[in-house]
């Protein structure tokens, strides 16, 4: 998209915390036709938003799936039937390989396909959007149809485009959201944890463990199970905290 895209409507498939985030930031840019079991076709929920059918939002120029890994497969073969041809499909989910590989089996032929992963969340982003990091995954599309989504995102929403392949986005999200996750979910286990004699750089674990706190159990499900990379760096990880306990016992018992 350019600084006005030539898409108009978007339809969003689900409307958890997420998915809000979304329509706050969208709705002043497009109109927007939300899909989700929870809400019932009806009024405005504010402007340019409104709750509609699975076809309503299906038969969009864009449709953003904003739902978990879990939910993909099901809601892929429902929209099929209503999709038109040259729709752009973009998913949202943290992981990138397995959704593309679903969506490259499941989607038509005419559909243009995009993975998209916001590398950031309701907690992290309640103060804008402006800076932070969003990683695009061609998947089936047309270089313009890239060019425009990534120049919107930029130019309007002030986000920091990464590309890459869905194999790339998996092998370091492994680390970047693998392992904050495993740490912060380790720290929360431990509370209570002190409060009062505490530093900078604690203080920073801290607000880091604060924004992935009350993710949903199928992001971290997700972030843990789905990426095929995740196990490997879990791997590395505990062993070179292995390794770091033997050296500690080993410098304590001499």
């Amino acid at each position: 998209m350019s600084r006005k895209p030539s898409i108009q409507s978007i339809g969003l498939f689900g409307f958890g915390a997420f998915g809000r985030l979304i329509a706050r930031h969208l709705h002043r840019h497009f109109r927007l036709v939300v899909c989700d079991p929870a809400l019932e076709p009806g009024p405005p929920i504010f402007a340019n938003v409104r709750a509609g059918t699975l076809a309503e939002a299906a038969r969009c120029d864009l449709v953003i799936l904003a739902m978990p890994m879990d939910a993909l497969a099901p809601a892929l073969n429902e929209l099929c039937p209503h999709l038109k041809a040259g729709t752009v499909v973009i998913d949202t989910i943290s992981v990138k390989v397995e959704p593309a590989r679903l969506m490259l089996e499941t989607l038509p032929a005419g559909v243009e396909i995009v993975g998209s992963h916001p590398l950031f969340g309701p907690q992290s982003a309640k103060k804008g959007l402006r800076g932070h990091n969003i990683a695009l995954c061609p998947v089936r599309a047309k270089a313009r149809t890239v060019r425009r989504i990534a120049g919107f995102l930029e130019a309007e929403l002030g986000l920091r485009v990464v590309l890459a392949t869905p194999g790339e986005h998996d092998r370091e999200a492994a680390v970047v959201q693998g392992l904050t996750h495993l740490i912060a979910k380790a720290l929360v286990r431990m509370e209570a944890l002190p409060s009062q004699m505490t530093t900078a750089s604690y203080e920073l674990l801290m607000q880091a463990t604060e924004m992935v706190r009350h993710d949903a159990d199928g992001v971290y499900t997700a972030i843990e199970q789905g990426n095929p990379f995740a196990a490997e760096a879990r791997e590395r990880f505990f062993a070179i905290a292995e390794d770091l306990r033997g050296e500690l016992e080993s410098q304590c018992a001499n």
